[in-house]
């Protein structure tokens, strides 16, 4: 596990660690905020390694990446036009 994926490790697990300790503060019961606490870092624990083991040590960094460029190109001009302006280029050689 390496990079970006430290960083997702340790932030969820602390998250997880701040949501207990706020429950707990605000009077829910030990045990459940003990259940909560397991469920929630074993959570953390699973989703980072299945995302390390998928997309590897730079792959999340591309699939971010994937998402600023556009799926396609729109190209406004109609068929007709783009042929004329091609046939008007040819008789101007």
């Amino acid at each position: 596990m390496k990079a970006q994926y430290l960083f997702l490790f340790a932030g969820g697990l602390l998250a997880v660690f701040i949501l207990v300790v706020v429950l707990y503060l605000c009077g829910v019961s030990q045990i459940t905020c003990l259940v909560i606490g397991v469920v929630g870092a074993s959570l953390v624990v699973w989703q980072t390694f299945t995302m390390n083991r998928k997309y590897g040590q730079y792959g999340l960094m591309k699939k971010g990446a994937v998402r600023m460029h556009p799926r396609y190109l729109v190209n406004r001009r109609t068929v007709c036009h783009l042929i004329c302006n091609l046939q008007s280029k040819k008789a101007k050689q």
